[in-house]
């Protein structure tokens, strides 16, 4: 006879397994299956590149993780999780040896920037004033089912007393827009600039005032906290948690296809396995890979066939990562040691490399996402050495290439190699000798992030493009904006899914949370 459960979670990283224990919380019976031989996802790190070092082979700082309901529902911190901060949460250095720093206190933030420009320090507390009023009820309202009834109800009141149309207006302005933010130096703008090009969405698009906003803020909040020895500690928190709540785990066991029958879903093959479900299926997989792999188009609902016609990914990605030998030798210290940093020039330059990426063009000096993770977390690697990463993005579909060495986006181990040099030019200039400091490199383009995780497709690692034409009831295709698919007892609880990319397992409760309020009024079915 097959075996049954209650619920089939696909894919076991962070979503996935927010999904699977909030199920197990209901008592459901939970399977989750993993395609690969190691849980996580996203999340994980390990010692490939150096035994001595422990590196996150994908993401790595985690404001979201810290302030998202989900995941403090669960109190990991039972289960193992420890957080560590660096001692500053972000800094940018300048080509002058200045940095703009980025602080949890945000008074020492202020105090730096009006150091570098009288008048900014005032003008970022009032900044910072708005953002009380308005900021809990706005990351409320990201990280819950759409619509967010209860958040938007608080949201109103707090919009009023923080500036009303004009504070709205300020949310829809572009990063770049010189009349969104009041400041006379570049300091704090290239903080705010950089933090908004962490998403793919064009620095001069609406939405990309709000993200920067948004990462800046949490990081005078909850910080850039790393989980203590690795991403993976906090995937393995999750797991512990639920396979002691009884539910079980099956990794190297990739879901082969769903079968519908009168449409619902009533089972998950394997390579040689047929799991019946008795109340719901929970695809924490890409949008691309639940409608196109993983079901029949003949079992699709036909606005889901039409829009997954125009679904669009987000940029591809390329990081490097390396074991130094020492800290990085950057050319003036910073005045405290920051766990991420951005490279970029200038505003300019950061605008002039996001709007390539946009154009189909491989940057030609790429806007750089640094990690330094030993200072963030020592127990990364030995006293005295730094774990590094730096990543950045490319075109999913590359027209050109804006530098000189004629990439034409194949991808493929030469021309990785060659990119990957670019970017550590870009780290020599900012701290000469750096190169001399390299004990090992590893280059992870969008062909090896792939992969990995058969989730990045290209190297798209959220799940889709977080514009604004493919967010809230546009995600992932127009007519969604919530968990349910149009196949009775199937949830989509990915990125791909609202409110899309970044760890804070959002996509995975608002899914299980579906099932569960579904599941109510829905008979369940019989072995």
């Amino acid at each position: 006879m097959d075996p049954s459960y209650d619920a089939v979670v696909i894919g076991a990283g962070p979503n996935g397994l927010v999904a699977a224990n909030r199920l197990v919380d209901a008592g459901w019976s939970v399977l989750v299956l993993e395609s690969r031989p190691h849980l996580g996802g996203a999340v994980h790190s390990d010692r490939a590149l150096d035994p001595e070092f422990e590196h996150d082979t994908f993401s790595s700082f985690y404001p979201l993780a810290a302030a998202s309901p989900a995941l403090a529902s669960f109190h990991l911190e039972d289960h193992g999780l420890v957080w560590r901060h660096a001692p500053a949460v972000l800094g940018h250095p300048l080509p002058d040896g200045s940095w703009a720093m980025l602080h949890r206190d945000r008074s020492e933030t202020a105090g730096h920037l009006d150091e570098q420009h009288s008048g900014d320090g005032d003008a970022w507390m009032s900044l910072c004033d708005r953002w009380d009023r308005i900021g809990d009820a706005l990351v409320e309202a990201l990280l819950t089912p759409f619509p967010p009834v209860r958040a938007t109800a608080r949201g109103l009141t707090r919009v009023l007393s923080a500036g009303g149309m004009d504070l709205v207006r300020m949310l829809l302005t572009p990063a770049m827009d010189d009349t969104l933010w009041r400041f006379g130096g570049d300091s704090p703008r290239l903080l705010l600039a950089g933090n908004a090009a962490h998403a793919d969405i064009p620095l001069d698009a609406p939405g990309s005032g709000l993200m920067g906003l948004l990462l800046t803020m949490l990081g005078q909040t909850v910080g850039f906290p790393v989980p203590e020895g690795g991403s993976s500690r906090l995937t393995d928190a999750l797991a512990a948690r639920f396979t002691q709540r009884g539910g079980e785990i099956r990794c190297d066991a990739a879901a082969t296809r769903l079968e519908v029958d009168r449409g619902r879903v009533v089972a998950v093959r394997t390579d040689g396995t047929r799991i019946v479900v008795r109340r719901a299926v929970v695809a924490a997989v890409v949008a691309p890979i639940l409608y196109e792999r993983l079901l029949r188009p003949d079992d699709l609902p036909a606005r889901v066939r039409r829009g997954m016609r125009r679904f669009q990914l987000d940029p591809a990605t390329l990081k490097v990562d390396w074991a130094l030998d020492s800290p990085v030798p950057w050319a003036q210290a910073p005045p405290v040691a920051p766990g991420t940093v951005h490279v970029a020039d200038s505003l300019a330059e950061l605008s002039e490399a996001n709007g390539q990426v946009s154009g189909g063009l491989v940057p030609e000096r790429p806007f750089l996402l640094v990690g330094q993770m030993t200072t963030a977390d020592p127990t990364r690697s030995p006293a005295g050495t730094e774990a590094l990463w730096a990543y950045t993005h490319v075109p999913q579909h590359v027209r050109g290439d804006a530098g000189d060495a004629g990439i034409t986006g194949a991808w493929d181990h030469d021309e990785t190699e060659r990119f990957a040099d670019r970017i550590q030019d870009r780290m020599e200039e900012r701290a000469p000798g750096f190169t001399s400091r390299i004990r090992a490199r590893r280059v992870l383009g969008p062909r090896e992030l792939e992969e990995a995780n058969p989730n990045l497709i290209g190297g798209s690692v959220n799940g889709g493009t977080s514009q604004l034409h493919q967010q809230l009831v546009l995600r992932p295709v127009p007519g969604s904006g919530r968990a349910e698919t149009g196949i009775r007892g199937l949830y989509l609880g990915s990125a791909s899914a609202h409110p899309g990319g970044a760890v804070h397992g959002a996509p995975g409760m608002n899914a299980a949370r579906a099932a569960i309020a579904h599941a109510r009024w829905t008979p369940r079915r019989r072995r």
